[in-house]
């Protein structure tokens, strides 16, 4: 691993040129690293290239002149030392197959996607160690906390977490990444990290509901509270610590996604509660609300462990069953009392 005098020569690929992806990219870019950047989409690619502009996914916004955009995938990955991975976690196993056996064992991987999927229940993370069988398990780290992509290229200062199992590893990305409006803390618990990235988009789109609903603020911030527990209690299950779910990447992001009108999940949340049925508002949206394919995952993964996450739940029969909303919160609000902070999973 390249220490940090060796820093300017580090080389770095990144796997996805949505917004987020373009975003880190150009927060790597504008630090110095010549970033090689894998676009799926012709266009976007050519508009990269051309114009030094995202117009598909972050138009009006210039980008750093050491973006170098391909839609050759392997030219993009081969010979790096990092590779960072932002692509829809739908995609995530079919994308990341095509790259298998061109990176090193020592090759740093970090997956900056947010989701678990659905046929198998697995985080971004586990996904990798599946498609990836010759990069160590010490080598993946993840990213993630409360960050819109349209503020980091603006230079808000933001604050997000890296995990990995390997604190070397996590220490290294955490140089790689920050700046001075763009602050990164370690931690271990890489379950942990992604659970709370993944569960928070679901509780958007609930939270979403409620504003569409307008049903009142207090409303919103008992759901959101409830919203954490459920996360939490999942995140027990399957072994994280609880102290990480009141982190960035557990309060932080859940916080800033079910609050703003820049949260794709939260958005489609508010137009189903005034009424728009779901196919609509996905045929009009051309960047994934991950919430959407998330709440089956969530809700088949917590009926298979036994954990309590009647939020989730609803969310789920509302996308996928055509439940009414406002059945779906008479429900919540009508369930057997008990304790707050029953931590029964």
């Amino acid at each position: 691993m390249k220490n940090n005098m060796d820093m300017d020569s580090i080389k770095i690929g990144v796997v996805g040129a949505g917004s987020w992806g373009t975003a880190l990219a150009n927060l790597l870019a504008l630090k110095g690293f010549k970033i090689d950047l894998w676009a799926y989409e012709k266009e976007v690619k050519d508009q990269i290239q051309s114009n030094k502009e995202n117009t598909v996914f972050l138009p009006g916004v210039p980008l750093s002149a050491n973006i170098f955009p391909s839609n050759d995938i392997a030219e993009v990955v081969s010979g790096k030392d990092l590779i960072l991975i932002v692509v829809p976690s739908h995609v995530m196993r079919k994308t990341t197959c095509k790259i298998s056996g061109l990176l090193s064992k020592d090759t740093i991987v970090v997956s900056a996607s947010k989701g678990i999927e659905n046929k198998t229940h697995l985080t971004m993370s586990g996904v990798l160690k599946e498609t990836l069988p010759d990069v160590p398990e010490d080598r993946f780290a993840v990213l993630s906390g409360p960050s819109f992509a349209k503020e980091v290229l603006k230079e808000d200062p933001t604050a997000v977490t890296v995990a990995s199992r390997n604190r070397e590893v996590a220490g290294f990305v955490q140089q790689v990444f920050s700046t001075p409006y763009f602050r990164v803390y370690t931690n271990d618990d890489m379950i942990g990290v992604e659970l709370g990235g993944a569960v928070k988009n679901v509780i958007a789109v609930a939270s979403g509901i409620v504003d569409g609903l307008g049903l009142g603020l207090n409303a919103r911030a008992a759901l959101i509270t409830r919203g954490l527990a459920e996360m939490r209690r999942l995140g027990i299950k399957l072994g994280a610590d609880p102290c990480t779910f009141s982190g960035l990447s557990g309060v932080g992001d859940l916080l800033l996604t079910c609050t703003a009108a820049l949260s794709r999940n939260y958005t489609v949340g508010k137009q189903i509660g005034e009424g728009k049925t779901l196919k609509k508002i996905l045929s009009e949206m051309r960047m994934v609300a991950e919430g959407v394919k998330t709440a089956k995952s969530v809700y088949n993964l917590s009926r298979k462990l036994g954990v309590e996450m009647p939020i989730c739940h609803e969310v789920y029969h509302v996308l996928y069953d055509d439940f009414s909303p406002k059945e779906s919160v008479h429900r919540l609000m009508s369930r057997d009392l008990k304790h707050e902070f029953d931590e029964k999973v």
